[in-house]
């Protein structure tokens, strides 16, 4: 599927306003494949308006990044007007938190643009949905957007692409044959790399890094095997200490975190821990997980998110018991 199969939905709509969506807490993928995105519309349709929003906020990197970009992110979209509604980066309607009733209330066609599979309730609700997992990144999709369609980027969106793309690529190191070779057209067409990998060095705040101290203090940890898996809980940055656990040598982290009735539950794993047990966190663990507790889940192979209702250690207690269920069924 291209950006055709997008161009007739919005012709068939007439589309005067297209909103589309990023996930909450929306990363740098998320912002920038959506900026360069609705770029494409406009030109396709420039008599429509395109509106970007994210749910509730959009990361402290991210508002770093649109410092430097003309990027206009809104909290509070008016979903209510959209004729086409695009989630990009985000695999479930959960995902949109306090956005999400009014997306499910609008009658407008709902796409979806990601590089995760769509959640079986997301496909119900969705008219078209346009994922690959083959690709590093949302960014990654658009940008084929754009070579199946002929169009020149322009200079800000080689940018905004480049930047999603070195982030969900952890600048490079997942990246494949592929991949580095759309980094080379983007730097072909005017990208300083130097100079946008530097916006992607975010100095770590205070609480950012006592939420990673706590948590690598609280972690409880279990040997399977060869794996080290640990699991923890810290009220705020769960996957910057998840990232930081597997960074000092678990390789499985999950960390939890609770606030009123809510959870969020983060996972990161090893490449190594992937390739040898075949185990992908987002399929495997958090989807099951997020249904457990009446939320949603997914994500990559390596790192993955659970949003849901109930107790923080009943959370984690299921999803140590998906994860042993998982090894046990491997050779490793």
């Amino acid at each position: 599927m291209s950006f055709t199969e997008i161009a007739k939905i919005l012709d068939e709509q007439n589309a005067k306003h297209v909103v589309l969506l990023c996930h909450h807490n929306a990363d740098p993928d998320a912002v920038c494949s959506a900026y360069a995105l609705s770029s494409l519309i406009k030109q396709f349709r420039p008599q429509a308006t395109v509106q970007i929003g994210a749910a509730q906020s959009i990361s402290r990197l991210s508002k770093h990044i649109l410092k430097s970009l003309p990027i206009d992110v809104e909290t509070d979209p008016s979903i209510e007007k959209a004729d086409t509604i695009i989630l990009m980066d985000t695999n479930t309607v959960q995902q949109l938190n306090n956005l999400a009733e009014k997306v499910k209330a609008s009658r407008a066609p709902i796409i979806v643009v990601d590089h995760h599979a769509a959640h079986p309730e997301t496909e119900k609700i969705a008219r078209l949905c346009i994922t690959d997992e083959n690709v590093s990144s949302t960014c990654e999709i658009v940008y084929n957007f754009y070579r199946h369609m002929g169009v020149k980027i322009g200079e800000s969106e080689a940018k905004a692409l480049f930047l999603g793309i070195a982030f969900d690529t952890r600048h490079f190191v997942l990246a494949s044959s592929s991949t580095l070779k759309i980094i080379a057209e983007l730097i072909d067409s005017g990208v300083n790399a130097q100079e946008a990998l530097a916006m992607l060095s975010l100095p770590m705040d205070f609480s950012e890094r006592v939420a990673r101290l706590k948590a690598c203090r609280r972690a409880k940890l279990f040997k399977v095997g060869e794996w080290i898996i640990a699991i923890s809980h810290v009220s705020a940055f769960q996957a910057s200490a998840a990232r930081a656990i597997i960074d000092l040598g678990a390789h499985v982290a999950v960390v939890g975190g609770q606030k009123n009735d809510s959870l969020e539950i983060s996972l990161r794993c090893t490449n190594e821990f992937h390739e040898k047990t075949g185990i992908h966190l987002g399929r495997d663990i958090a989807k099951p997980l997020g249904e457990y507790l009446k939320g949603m889940g997914g994500g990559h192979a390596t790192a993955a998110g659970v949003n849901g209702y109930g107790e923080l250690e009943v959370g984690l207690k299921k999803c140590w018991k998906l994860l042993k269920e998982r090894l046990s069924q491997t050779k490793i």
